[in-house]
């Protein structure tokens, strides 16, 4: 697990980002903008919660790890899978947009849509492929009722109470 997290997120959230801090230069947000500064500090603790969360249930509940050369054994959706398809990427999506907020930097917020643009392409076109061929019915079941990016407030797929 720590390969992959060090191989996988380290690398886009904190590698990446700091080249681009040295090279396109960044200008931290004014410490009187509080208001910000508490928006970006949402942003980031959101999105390392939900990347934390996510890598838990992987280990956990799916017996595997966010790489792709140790998948999942069994399908997740419970806790933020209830609510959103793919909270690992809408956390790096949250972490980033905090990176770009408190550091002010065009060349970051150029990355964080470039990586959306290369998710929004890759997820559906590869991951989600991936996922229904493996998990057949179950997968088509949670797919049309939980959203990709942007969770919903209330959780997909409740569990049917059992008849006696």
């Amino acid at each position: 697990m720590l390969k992959a997290v060090l191989i996988l997120p380290f690398n886009v959230l904190v590698i990446i980002p700091l080249f681009i801090l040295y090279f396109g230069g960044f200008e931290l947000m004014p410490a009187k903008n509080l208001c910000l500064w508490f928006l970006a500090f949402l942003l980031l603790a959101g999105g390392l919660t939900l990347m934390i969360w996510t890598m838990r249930l992987f280990a956990q509940t799916g017996s595997g790890s966010l790489a792709p050369w140790n998948p999942i054994k069994k399908l997740i959706i419970s806790g933020p899978y209830a609510y959103v398809r793919n909270p690992m990427i809408s956390g790096v999506f949250l972490f980033l947009g905090g990176e770009c907020l408190l550091f002010q930097s065009l060349p970051l917020f150029c990355y964080l849509l470039i990586f959306i643009s290369i998710n929004l392409i890759y997820i559906p076109l590869v991951e989600e492929k991936g996922l229904q061929k493996r998990y057949e019915r179950r997968y088509l079941e949670y797919k049309k009722c939980t959203p990709r990016f942007l969770p919903k407030l209330i959780p997909s797929l409740k569990k049917k109470k059992q008849k006696r």
